[in-house]
């Protein structure tokens, strides 16, 4: 059998920049292991599996280990491919059932807006030793459903961090979030993801940690709308809105790559 895959670069408009997810239409739901195995085989941070549905399409992610709730990348992505394959018309809105509820995408211009559940942080002591472990000073240190959430004390500081330290650690958690304000003005504040018990020791891009980040730094800032960097390797800019217990990200996408999915 065959089945069209393709990879997008999402939180970007240039190639080989951004978040990289798979992205596979299906025209049945598949089987579990087999969509964990294509998303091992593929290796990247996600992969995207659609079935269409009478009311939009069911949405499931994968990383190369297990599933996942929510994915804020390989939404954007599976969207882009929905629009860019005409299998919605252009001023249509992609509707996706997840296991996070009904997440949808809408395109403003050049980019494309998801509305996704708020993850607020709560402030929580640190597990015992890890910012020795970790040789960092935080000036917040929480916790949303997801993650824990690293308020350091400069941009420079989550620009030095290496995925190592945290690869060692064992938590019951997804990943961690480092943020601090921005050092330009063009961005309110500025992030790193590592998820390294997920099989992604760094996500170069990640729509769903700003869903925690969002409600953080509204409440820092005072501000409902910001512009924030993901500072990878890659690198990523995400657009953050707050409206009530929502979070509207805005990011553009780009195809690098289609072929054909054979087994």
């Amino acid at each position: 059998m065959a089945l069209t895959i393709t990879q997008v670069d999402a939180f970007t408009d240039t190639p080989f920049k951004g978040n990289p997810a798979a992205v596979c239409i299906l025209d049945s739901a598949a089987d579990e292991a087999w969509m964990q195995a294509v998303a091992t085989e593929m290796n990247l941070s996600e992969t995207a599996f659609l079935t269409p549905g009478s009311e939009g399409f069911e949405l499931r992610w994968f990383t190369p280990s297990y599933e996942v709730d929510l994915c804020g990348h390989a939404t954007l992505a599976s969207a882009h491919v929905l629009w860019e394959g005409g299998h919605l018309a252009p001023d249509q809105e992609a509707r996706f059932h997840t296991r996070s509820g009904l997440l949808t995408v809408s395109r403003s211009g050049e980019k494309m807006v998801m509305d996704f559940p708020a993850t607020p942080p709560s402030e929580v002591e640190p597990p015992a030793g890890l910012l020795e472990q970790l040789g960092i000073e935080v000036s917040y240190f929480g916790r949303s459903v997801f993650d824990y959430l690293l308020v350091l004390t400069s941009e420079r500081a989550v620009r030095g961090l290496t995925a190592a330290p945290l690869a060692a650690l064992d938590l019951d958690i997804r990943g961690f979030i480092a943020t601090a304000r921005a050092t330009e003005a063009q961005y309110d504040f500025v992030s790193r993801f590592f998820a390294p018990g997920a099989g992604v020791p760094e996500d170069p891009v990640t729509g769903s940690a700003h869903c925690c980040l969002g409600p953080y730094w509204q409440r820092v800032l005072g501000k409902d709308t910001l512009l924030a960097y993901q500072a990878s390797a890659r690198g990523g800019e995400v657009g953050v809105k707050l409206s009530g217990d929502r979070v509207l990200l805005e990011g553009q996408a780009v195809t690098v790559m289609r072929g054909e999915l054979l087994w």
